[in-house]
């Protein structure tokens, strides 16, 4: 069996070795030609994956190491009988952790405190259901808008018109969808963006068309009272320079960029390949994960919970270091750019996630305990 697959997507010698030879390209320069005989197609999210570049091939499994799917042409894999996967949930941790660090960043900007905030949460799903119950086990004010949960379940979600009217914050963590009745491409557009309240953060680590780029920096040059981090770009790798520089946060399409996330996104792909031939896997996830570089933290009893939130997220991800790291790639020709963007994701430092951390609380704090529950890292003893 021959297996092509995007040279970014970690492990695949570990999972996929005893299956078959495996060839590895750069995800963006997966076309027809490399296919050749391949009968197994591995990618992440810069591969477009339709009937131009299947038709014809011995491509009958498709597996994508994301959680999304708007690159890959499911109808036509229906149509063609190919069986596919991708990796629901696999870094939605990393993007969580992406998020707490964005809002440390402008709260220290500003002298904010993040309690006395209230969140608009914009898609529940993967990412969207974690983040709200990090915030909401924090004790903070979260809104939740999610139309097709909300159609389907009924339950406590909101409009997005009251997101946008009475949320401080607002993370976005949607699908892209260019159709039917849920809608997301250009979701906060013009006419959303200037009803947003005086002094809101925006945070986009969904999809880049979800918010329309133009709009927001000709927004943020009038002198707009709003900060933005954004981690993904419309057109990118291709990416509006003057947006970047307007963006309090700005980092290359890395949110769920954790090396937890990556392995467990071919971990998962993996489980459905051997699904697909009707054998039973034989490596295991946790037997490759190599040991944590901070082993442990130890916490006073007396220990102010508000210094042990930004303590503890920081100790594990930093989102400013990638955002100098990616300002400092958008100099030179458009071409220069665009492969700056794609060599801080290929070369990207190890990162891990808060639940891989364990903390040691000294004597009886409570308020310590429901911080650590709440940002799912582990106790020592428990």
């Amino acid at each position: 069996m021959r297996i092509l697959a995007d040279e970014n997507i970690p492990l695949v010698d570990a999972f996929f070795g005893a299956h078959g030879e495996i060839r590895r390209l750069p995800g963006r320069g997966i076309d027809r030609a490399a296919l050749a005989d391949a009968e197994v197609l591995l990618v992440r999210s810069v591969t477009r994956v339709d009937r131009e570049l299947l038709h014809g091939s011995s491509v009958r499994f498709v597996g994508t190491c994301t959680i999304g799917t708007d690159h890959l042409d499911l109808d036509y894999f229906a149509e063609a009988g190919i069986a596919w996967s991708s990796a629901p949930g696999c870094n939605a941790r990393g993007v969580v952790d992406w998020v707490l660090g964005s809002l440390l960043a402008l709260a220290e900007s500003h002298g904010a405190d993040l309690s006395e905030r209230r969140y608009g949460v914009v898609g529940a799903g993967q990412v969207g259901g974690r983040l709200v119950d990090v915030l909401r086990g924090l004790g903070w004010d979260v809104r939740v808008c999610d139309p097709p949960r909300q159609a389907a379940e009924g339950g406590d979600f909101v409009s997005l018109e009251e997101i946008v009217r009475e949320c401080d914050v607002i993370s976005l963590h949607t699908p892209l969808t260019s159709m039917g009745a849920h809608l997301t491409r250009h979701l906060i557009d013009a006419e959303r963006l200037a009803h947003l309240r005086p002094g809101t953060w925006l945070l986009n680590a969904s999809r880049g068309p979800v918010v329309d780029n133009a709009a927001l920096r000709q927004r943020l040059e009038s002198g707009a009272a709003l900060d933005v981090a954004l981690d993904v770009w419309e057109g990118e790798p291709q990416v509006d320079v003057e947006l970047a520089q307007l963006c309090r946060i700005a980092t290359p399409h890395i949110a769920g960029y954790s090396l937890d996330g990556k392995l467990r996104g071919t971990a998962q792909i993996y489980q459905a390949f051997c699904a697909w031939r009707g054998l039973e896997p034989q490596v295991q996830l946790d037997d490759l994960l190599p040991p944590q570089w901070l082993a442990e933290l130890s916490l006073g009893e007396d220990c102010a919970p508000d210094w042990a939130l930004g303590l503890l997220c920081r100790a594990v991800y930093d989102p400013r270091s990638d955002d100098a790291a990616f300002r400092r790639s958008l100099v030179g020709s458009a071409e220069a750019r665009r492969a700056g963007f794609d060599a801080l994701r290929k070369h990207y430092p190890p990162r891990r996630e808060i639940t891989g951390l364990w903390v040691d609380v000294q004597g009886d704090a409570p308020a310590l305990e429901r911080l650590l529950r709440a940002l799912g890292a582990n106790r020592v003893g428990e």
